[in-house]
């Protein structure tokens, strides 16, 4: 077979370039055999240099039966490859070992007595976590964490949350049998960790959720934050509800009717967060969910990367297919109805966001994810593009000195003080009213806001004012 170009692409997940066949340092390429046996395949082309220049080799013969021998003696078990030899237009050799996905994971890197799964990620090949490794080990077994059988019987658990839900969302009645056939409980009475996790009293540590609101742009100063924890279906209601919370929902009159513009699209958060729970590794014991909201941006983090070891952001999320680490519990969420079909929850979240009144292609979510999390990035539609109040729909107020001279963008201390240099007397419900925030969470500004010697309070809670003491909470910029 003949290469006609004279340069291949960069290295990346599916391939390595290696320049000679380093025959004294086995380990430098047989890590990436191990590596894509452990996922999706690849292949080692040798005789081409890392900035993909063809270079050559002077035998590929040997260099084949080498290769070959390596693999046997050192990866075990041995996975399903192939040696291809290709020549250019030059006469130049190149030698391909293409290696097939296994099914018999995890293929190890075996040297002095030592044994070590290696992973892909990105175009690096590196040893495989105690997590990784595990799950690697329940591929090769054809099993998943979410189906493993645990030793809990099925009567020392209730599931009535999950049969409420299921009745409102199917108008349909719930009965045990269903237990058995979503695969959350076995035959012979015993939860399956999927079971664990959709229990009433959920007893996985890990199954938790940390929300957070931050006043800005960076993790600097929180304004609101909850910490969750139980099933799934609690968790994935504490998130929708810590949402609606700590983002805005404006609205417009129109001539006819009032148009709503909220911060983003409420069917792709929800499946964004249905997404998290479903594919998020459960292995990693003391783990969880990140949901941060900031005043431009809502961010969802989950443990755990792409279960086929491959980064989403080098992938078209058009042509990312159905690949679960938890099968039993996207199972459950889908017979829910709280799911889009298989392989296709991506594609709707970047579909609902570009319904949102205020949306600019600028504004759709993307995707990232690294070897040990994924994270999906929302975009609020609404920032930079506040609407004067009278636009909005709602009452308008005259503007403070302190206040007309502001973006709309401003941060949340600063709204702060302006309300109270405006009003003096004003309440933090009525601030808190203001701002679509939680109270709780300006309680805690104002805390740092008396802290850092911004404001003064003159007189009790009940009867006194506020002293607005310096309008910049950032005097050294």
């Amino acid at each position: 077979m003949r290469i006609d170009n004279h340069k291949l692409i960069a290295e990346c997940s599916a391939y390595d370039f290696k320049e000679a066949l380093e025959r004294k340092k086995t380990k430098s390429w047989l890590k990436s055999i191990s590596a894509f046996a452990n996922g999706n395949g690849g292949s080692l082309y040798y005789g081409i240099a890392d900035d993909g220049n063809i270079i050559g080799l002077a035998n590929v013969q040997s260099d084949a039966e080498f290769i070959s021998e390596a693999i046997k003696v050192r990866i075990d078990p041995v996975p399903e490859f192939q040696l291809l030899p290709y020549t250019t237009n030059e006469g130049k050799s190149v030698l391909e070992v293409k290696v097939t996905a296994g099914s018999m994971t995890p293929y190890y890197y075996y040297f002095d007595g030592a044994r070590t799964a290696f992973i892909r990620v990105g175009n690096e090949s590196i040893p495989a976590s105690s997590q990784q490794l595990l799950s690697l080990i329940l591929k090769g077994r054809n099993s998943t964490y979410d189906s493993l059988v645990t030793s809990v019987r099925r009567e020392d658990h209730s599931f009535i949350m999950l049969a409420n839900t299921f009745k409102e969302q199917t108008h349909q009645p719930f009965n045990e049998k269903l237990l058995l056939s979503f695969g959350l409980v076995t035959t012979e009475g015993y939860l399956t960790n999927a079971g664990l996790l959709f229990a009433d009293n959920c007893p996985v540590y890990q199954s938790r959720l940390f929300c957070t609101r931050w006043d800005g742009l960076e993790k600097d100063y929180a304004i609101g934050d909850a910490e969750y924890s139980g099933n799934l279906i609690m968790l994935l209601r504490n998130g929708v509800d810590f949402i609606k919370s700590f983002t805005n929902k404006g609205w417009k009159k129109l001539p006819n009717r009032r148009l709503n513009l909220p911060d983003y699209a409420e069917r792709a958060i929800f499946e964004g967060l249905v997404n998290h729970f479903i594919h998020r590794d459960y292995t990693i014991y003391g783990s969880e969910v990140h949901l941060d909201i900031y005043d431009d941006r809502l961010v969802l983090t989950s443990p755990g990367g792409m279960y086929d070891g491959t980064l989403i952001q080098e992938r078209d999320i058009n042509t990312v297919g159905s690949c679960r680490r938890n099968p039993v519990i996207a199972d459950v969420f889908a017979q829910l109805d709280f799911m889009e079909k298989r392989g296709s929850g991506l594609r709707k979240i970047q579909r609902e966001s570009a319904m949102l009144p205020n949306y600019t292609e600028d504004m759709q979510p993307f995707f990232h994810s690294e070897g040990t999390q994924f994270s999906t990035i929302f975009k609020n539609v609404n920032y930079k593009k506040k609407s004067a109040p009278e636009e909005s729909g709602l009452k308008s107020r005259p503007k403070s000195g302190l206040e007309s001279g502001l973006k709309s963008n401003e941060s949340t201390t600063l709204r702060i003080l302006n309300l109270m240099a405006e009003n003096s007397h004003i309440t933090t419900v009525e601030i808190a009213q203001s701002l679509s925030l939680a109270r709780s969470g300006i309680m805690k500004q104002i805390k740092k806001l008396k802290e850092d010697g911004l404001i003064e309070r003159i007189g009790p809670d009940k009867g006194g004012y506020w002293k607005v003491l310096q309008t910049n909470p950032n005097p050294k910029q």
